[in-house]
């Protein structure tokens, strides 16, 4: 054998950059299920993720949550959190690359991470302070720790006989140095299992902190309305291949929200706290308070104020609820119009959120509920339990807090809510609107007669009027279904005589006050979308 293969190979300088880059992504993994496994002694909401995702919402314009809600639908949430996860992996894989040279260089990094995720945490409007910060910070530690380990065990090391006098005498390895392959891979394979142990036993404690919440929704029965909302009137929804249902099922109703993580509040531990600027008897309810008064029962329809034109966001429910005038009038509160000096409603969130209501619209008469079933089941979590508000008539954003626990009473003039900080209107009544569920965009259905169907709402007004257009032709009244209220959405058919080739259909409403839905195009922001839905089939 000849002295140059005795020598040790000179180990692949790329091979080493890998290990890096696996060193800083165990890191970073570590740091994270360390961190899940924390905010199972705190809360799941202060987890790094949550949190910085959370801040991310409350930061972002409103064109941009706008476009997110338009492109990724309910899926926005999952969305940000694989960003956001996107984005560690990066940075995790760089500092890990960095720290072959920087060690503690590339410790610090992790600490900066983790000390974003804590500032994130304890700036969020539902904080808890210091104890937030925690999942972060104790993360980011483990992880530095880690990486300083790895980045330890991929240090170039001079293989025997290279010392001082060897290398002067040009018998050492000199520059075939080497680093400690068989120690990084075990130090890396034993982080690796130890961090999936530690995320899936906080994920499984985080799961199973919400266990009281649920078993007070299991047990709960809900009492028999005490005013129960009349039959859906014969004929309301229509029985049309692709035409919506009359009543949404929950598993269906759209959710829109800021809540990156579900809040699960224990009905039994639930209050709601009524004060404020002309609240002469501030008052504070437990759940079943709110039970022993009078529930009534109505068919309302929800829109929210980021549904496009013929978008997806609106629903119809059935909703259980106690009135939330005479709670109100109970507490010395008097609307605007009746001398009254609060002209604004503010419903806190337990997760943070507010909300600002006009008062006047709460106390006019309508059907304004703290709500507490939904379609003969408690409240689904999804959609606010245990209570949640629904006024009909006004877009979700300043009227439908879920998951309630504090009503302010106070002026526009003196406090913004979220939204409204953010851009969006004060006051958004909803618009009058139309959609055509079938045909389908780009449908090609069989000349002949070709049912097309949609539904039309202006809450709280009422709709009196469906038209439909064929290509540029005139405008022709389409068959109304019976109205179940002026409180919910009205579906309409119109059997066309379709011609082969390609057509352009569009749709168009008239509510009970003679207004006709406008052709004008507008975005969602600030206060909703307008114009006419159209769709275009191709006839064979």
């Amino acid at each position: 054998m000849t002295d140059d293969e005795k020598k040790p190979r000179k180990p692949s300088g790329a091979l080493r950059l890998v290990a890096g880059a696996l060193a800083g992504a165990l890191a970073g993994f570590a740091a994270l299920a360390v961190a899940e496994l924390v905010s199972a002694a705190v809360r799941p909401q202060a987890g790094p993720v949550v949190a910085v995702g959370g801040a991310a919402i409350d930061r972002t314009p409103a064109a941009v949550k706008d476009w997110a809600v338009r492109n990724f639908g309910t899926d926005d949430k999952l969305v940000l959190q694989l960003g956001i996860l996107a984005v560690l992996a990066l940075f995790a894989l760089a500092l890990g690359i960095a720290a072959l040279r920087f060690r503690r260089a590339g410790a610090a990094g992790v600490v900066l991470f983790g000390a974003v995720g804590a500032l994130a945490a304890t700036t969020r409007p539902d904080s808890r302070g210091l104890s937030d910060a925690l999942p972060s910070l104790v993360g980011a530690g483990a992880g530095a720790v880690l990486l300083h380990v790895l980045a330890g065990r991929l240090a170039r090391r001079e293989p025997a006989g290279s010392g001082p006098a060897d290398r002067a005498s040009g018998s050492g390895a000199g520059p075939e140095q080497d680093w400690d392959r068989r120690g990084f891979v075990i130090a890396a394979t034993a982080a690796a299992v130890a961090s999936a142990g530690a995320g899936a036993v906080g994920r499984a404690l985080n799961g199973a902190s919400g266990g009281s919440a649920v078993a007070s929704r299991d047990r709960l029965v809900l009492p028999a309305p005490g005013s129960p909302a009349a039959a859906v009137p014969r004929g309301a929804g229509l029985r049309i291949p692709g035409a919506s249902p009359f009543l949404t099922p929950n598993a269906d109703f759209y959710r829109v929200d800021t809540a990156l993580v579900v809040p699960k509040v224990d009905a039994a531990a639930w209050r709601l706290r009524i004060h404020g600027t002309g609240v002469s008897r501030p008052v504070v309810l437990s759940f079943d308070d709110l039970l022993r008064r009078e529930l009534v029962e109505r068919d309302i329809t929800l829109t929210c104020v980021s549904n496009e034109v013929g978008g997806p966001y609106v629903g119809t429910a059935r909703w259980v609820g106690a009135r939330l005038a005479p709670l109100l009038a109970e507490c010395g509160v008097k609307p605007p119009s009746r001398g009254g000096r609060a002209d604004q409603l503010v419903a806190r969130s337990v997760d943070g959120m507010t909300i600002g209501t006009p008062v006047e619209d709460v106390m006019d008469g309508r059907d304004a509920l703290l709500a507490v079933g939904m379609n003969g089941e408690p409240l689904p979590f999804d959609h606010g339990f245990p209570v949640r508000m629904v006024v009909p008539g006004l877009y979700g954003y300043v009227s439908a807090c879920k998951w309630i626990t504090d009503l302010e009473l106070t002026t526009f003039d003196a406090y913004d809510p979220y939204w409204v900080k953010r851009g969006w209107a004060r006051e958004a009544p909803i618009k009058t609107q139309s959609r055509i569920d079938t045909p389908k965009p780009f449908a090609r259905p069989k000349a002949g007669t070709v049912m097309v169907a949609g539904v039309a709402w202006a809450q709280h007004r009422g709709i009196d009027k469906v038209e439909v257009r064929v290509d540029d032709g005139p405008w022709q009244e389409a068959r109304l279904a019976p109205e179940d209220s002026r409180d919910t959405w009205r579906q309409w058919s119109f059997p066309w005589q379709a011609a082969k080739g390609g057509h352009t259909l569009t749709v168009r409403a008239t509510d009970r006050t003679g207004r006709v839905q406008t052709d004008r195009r507008t975005r969602t922001v600030p206060d909703g979308a307008s114009g006419r839905h159209s769709v275009v089939v191709t006839v064979e």
